[in-house]
């Protein structure tokens, strides 16, 4: 049985820590400048006539340049050292490639930046009024040229607000999406405590009162029945309550709170055999947590629909995901609906997770994969 993992190269990229993914940039941009056919190629403003790079050339163009390794790690410092260096490159004359490093250094901020937002705009525009002042010295630019030049950095500015202003309505859209899926899943756990409660409660009375009836042979038997129907009664009671536990989300997955639920399955008369492979991240969260989920709804599903039937529960750690298979032997697909699993699919599906449920090789299978990895 075989279960895509999703592009395994992409989980490795986006684990690494974003200092070395901002690496590329900063490395592209100053190879670039130092390529000789490239030299007086970059942004120019004013009239310095152009010179070629130098040992303080070299120092200027790798100051506009690697600060980029930290442009999401430290936005507003970096905008202050590539602002820096993008001054000297122009006063100088070197006009090398590395100047675009100021817009990247603008969209960043603009992303990144948390606090004093305001403050960083009004700074950024009063340190460009004498930078272009200086360089209109020599009277070979127009005010015209240095009002644009300042628009494109505005419009850089806003582009990182706008990717922001994105993010932050994103995030909003999951939390709503997350809510709803928990209320959803709440007023379904509502109703199937009803259902249970009135199942097993209904079975015992029956069976108690056919319990006057019977003969001493038959009487062992049927109280047998009874404490069996108890205690399934007492587990799904539990399952649903600590569904409804509002801090259940935050309980983790370890091999031993799996044994637990295993161990208590068995008690109650259904044969599992439980395997673990890879081991858990140090950090766990909502993923795993919902990996614990979906492992005990659906061996809940299991007493209820195909008791007595073999299951085996596989939880999979690595890839950047959790892997969890539950399957019951020779259940039949009519005999276990996946109404109980309909909340889980959601709240999988929130995790970028995949989620499945149904017959297959003769029983039913409840198969789910949720990555773990934390997207940038």
């Amino acid at each position: 049985m075989r279960i895509a993992t999703g592009r395994p190269g992409t989980d490795r990229w986006r684990r690494l820590d974003v200092v070395i993914r901002d690496a590329p940039l900063a490395l592209a941009l100053l190879v670039a400048s130092l390529i000789p056919a490239l030299h007086s190629n970059g942004t120019q403003l004013g009239d310095v006539p152009a010179r070629p790079v130098d040992a303080l050339g070299l120092g200027v163009v790798a100051l506009e340049c690697l600060p980029l390794v930290l442009r999401r790690r430290w936005p507003g410092g970096c905008l202050v050292l590539v602002s820096l260096g993008f001054a000297l490159d122009q006063l100088r004359g070197y006009q090398t490639v590395a100047g675009t490093a100021l817009a990247f250094a603008l969209i960043s901020a603009g992303a990144h930046l948390d606090r004093f937002r305001l403050p960083a705009v009004v700074l950024a525009s009063a340190a460009y009024v004498p930078l272009a002042l200086a360089l209109s010295c020599g009277g070979g630019e127009s005010v015209l040229g240095f009002v644009t030049f300042y628009l494109a950095l505005v419009v850089a500015w806003g582009i990182g607000s706008w990717l922001r202003q994105s993010r932050a309505a994103e995030a909003g859209q999951r939390r709503r999406a997350v809510e709803t899926t928990r209320a959803a899943e709440r007023t379904r756990i509502a109703r199937e405590l009803h259902d249970v409660v009135t199942h097993h409660v209904t079975a015992m009375v029956v069976q108690t009162e056919a319990a006057r009836y019977l003969t001493a042979d038959r009487l062992d038997e049927t109280l047998s029945a009874i404490t069996d129907s108890g205690r399934r009664a007492i587990a799904d009671l539990r399952n649903l309550l600590d569904l409804l536990d509002p801090d259940h989300h935050a309980d983790p997955l370890s091999a031993g709170d799996l044994r637990t639920l295993v161990a208590r399955t068995r008690q109650a008369g259904q044969p599992v055999e439980f395997t673990e492979e890879g081991r858990a991240a140090q950090a766990v969260g909502s993923a795993e947590a919902t990996a614990y989920r979906v492992v005990r709804e659906a061996l809940t599903n299991a007493l209820k629909h195909a008791h007595g039937s073999p299951t085996t529960v596989l939880v999979r750690h690595g890839n950047g995901a959790v892997t969890v298979e539950v399957g019951t032997a020779g259940a039949r697909p009519r005999a276990t609906p996946v109404g109980g699993l309909a909340g889980l699919r959601e709240r999988v599906a929130v995790l970028g997770g995949e989620f499945t449920a149904g017959p297959e090789d003769g029983g039913f299978l409840v198969r789910a994969r949720i990555p773990t990895g934390r997207a940038s």
